[in-house]
This record gives structure tokens, sequence and C-alpha cells, in this order.
């Protein structure tokens, strides 16, 4: 299993960005993926989870600000981030739990300024 992201980048507070994971390998859509996110000094803290066609699960702390969807067709799934604070400023890593295994994107840094 192989995650790729993209999306991350630099943007003002209050703006917004929208990452994306693509797998590949031996998956199915209802495998559980999702974001989780690093900042600089703290502990990787969950975002968001999307399984099959379950209603997805967003952090308190993003509820109301980030979107977590999924093309299963095309095993790729995005955050959509709006409303970003400064808080957010974090590495945002893809997500994969696949026969009992976590797999992890290489991950893609986001930024905010004022």
């Amino acid at each position: 299993v192989q995650l790729v992201e993209s999306g991350g980048g630099l943007v003002q507070a209050g703006g917004s960005l929208r990452l994306s994971c693509s797998a590949s390998g031996d998956i199915r859509s209802t495998n559980t993926m999702g974001w989780y996110r690093q900042a600089p000094g703290k502990q990787r803290e969950l975002v968001a989870t999307v399984t099959g066609g379950d209603s997805p699960f967003v952090a308190d702390v993003v509820k109301g600000r980030f979107t977590i969807s999924r093309d299963g067709a095309e095993n790729t799934i995005f955050l959509q981030m709006n409303s970003l604070k400064l808080e957010d400023a974090a590495v945002y890593y893809c997500w994969m739990y696949h026969h009992y295994i976590d797999f992890w994107g290489q991950g893609t840094q986001v930024t905010v300024s004022w």
C-alpha cells in the first residue's frame, strides 16, 4: 500500500486548502482512511476518518471547518479545510488501516499565517 498526499502549502488565517491522498496497492473501499496532523513539539492527532459508506468522523477541534470525503472508485480521500486558524498549522499525514496494519503517507506541510 502506498499513500501519496498533495495540496499542502501556505495560506492566510481564514483561508482554505484542500488536501488529497491517493492510495495504491491491494486496497478496498471498505478500508478506513483518514488524516492525522502533527505540529512541532506536539503529538500526532487524529483529524478525520472515513470508512466505505459510513458517516465520516471529524475531530471536535476542526468540526464545522474541515470536511473529509472519499472517491471510492479512485481510492482517494480529500480534506477540505476552511476557516483555517494559526493552530491548524502542522504536517498532515494520510493514514489507512488495512489488514490490521497502519499505513502512512509522507506528510504534507500546512502553514497558516496572519
